[in-house]
């Protein structure tokens, strides 16, 4: 896609560094790292988000993602590592290019995700949560 900035970075057009990169996917990191050692995996090809990607293509996203992980937390001495994606607008989605963050973790790094994400769950009774599976369950395996 013409506009895709990560397309741009994919064909050379604006700079990254990278960090690992095969024949569908590319590895690099983030100009804006929440965390030492912060990137970002994507497909080579242009797929919008979660929705739009191929099953084998977010396969192999996921499975490299893995490999990154297990690399950046032993290299970097990290204690563990957050794989986020957001897709669509209303998940934060900035970039309409799909792509995992990895933000490795540290004990000391000051990042608050996990308390924020308690802070603004709620509890669900059993009855809701029965609803709710029954609801998703029922539009199972349409793609």
């Amino acid at each position: 896609m013409a506009d895709c900035v990560f397309c741009k970075i994919v064909s050379g057009e604006i700079p990254s560094i990278k960090i690992f990169e095969d024949e569908k996917t590319l590895a690099f990191l983030d100009i804006n790292p929440l965390t030492y050692g912060h990137c970002l995996i994507i497909p080579k090809e242009h797929y919008e988000d979660v929705f739009d990607i191929p099953f084998d293509g977010l396969k192999t996203v996921i499975s490299n993602a893995k490999t990154l992980a297990n690399n950046i937390k032993s290299s970097l001495s990290a204690k563990g590592v957050n794989l986020v994606n957001a897709s669509g607008e209303a998940a934060g989605q900035s970039v309409p290019h799909f792509h995992i963050h990895i933000i490795p973790r540290y004990e000391d790094d000051k990042l608050e995700f996990n308390q924020w994400w308690q802070s603004k769950a709620k509890q669900a009774g059993p009855e809701e949560l029965k609803k709710l599976a029954e609801q998703i369950k029922k539009d199972n395996y349409r793609n």
